[in-house]
């Protein structure tokens, strides 16, 4: 019996996906989260999960951070990125940072299920106009990348304030936490990422399109 775990932050998508997987996988556990937070807590709890379906946009995921923290802390994991994006570069990061497929909202559902059997295989599936189009995530990236999954899912939001501009003070407001906490969130962020001002976190996260 298969077990996938459906991390999306919209339920209709979660709720048309189940419909969709159930019809062609006769013996499935789903299990379902809506966020960063929960999908992590989701994996730290059930240790069998044969896939992760995991949204690049939902609550905490930032584009490419989401699967970076995934694939760090759960790295024998298989996990297929779904996305309503299909913009090439995206594609080859995901697959370069360690997803075994990049599948888009809008296939239908026979292909859904055709792309989770190849990825189930071991083997890495993307739509078919990506396919020759996957450039090779550079070692630097990779380095950044390495880097990346260090930060805490906390840390990582403070990083996303600092990326929007955001002062300390507002960055404590919006994170419910102390102007010191915050300082000491930028501290570390800074020790992990081997920068030395706020300027270059910025250009780390916008490389790594986070």
């Amino acid at each position: 019996m298969a077990k996938f775990l459906i991390a999306d932050d919209h339920p209709l998508f979660r709720e048309a996906l189940q419909g969709a997987l159930a019809n062609h996988f006769s013996e499935l556990t789903l299990r379902e989260a809506e966020d960063l937070d929960s999908t992590l807590a989701a994996l730290n709890k059930d240790d069998d999960v044969d896939l992760l379906l995991l949204d690049l946009h939902m609550p905490g995921s930032g584009d490419l951070y989401g699967l970076i923290r995934v694939r760090e802390d759960y790295p024998l994991l298989p996990v297929a990125i779904i996305s309503g994006s299909e913009d090439s570069s995206i594609v080859a990061k995901c697959i370069g940072f360690g997803a075994l497929g990049f599948i888009p909202k809008s296939l239908p559902s026979a292909e859904i299920a055709e792309a989770i059997d190849t990825i189930l295989q071991g083997e890495t599936w993307v739509p078919k106009e990506n396919r020759e189009r996957l450039d090779v995530v550079s070692d630097e990236d990779q380095e950044l990348a390495q880097k990346v999954s260090g930060l805490t899912p906390q840390q990582y939001r403070v990083l996303h304030f600092l990326h929007e501009g955001l002062l300390n003070k507002q960055i404590a407001y919006q994170l419910g936490i102390t102007e010191a906490t915050v300082k000491a969130h930028i501290t570390a962020i800074f020790r992990k990422l081997g920068v030395y001002s706020r300027t270059q976190a910025v250009l780390v996260a916008e490389r790594l399109q986070l």
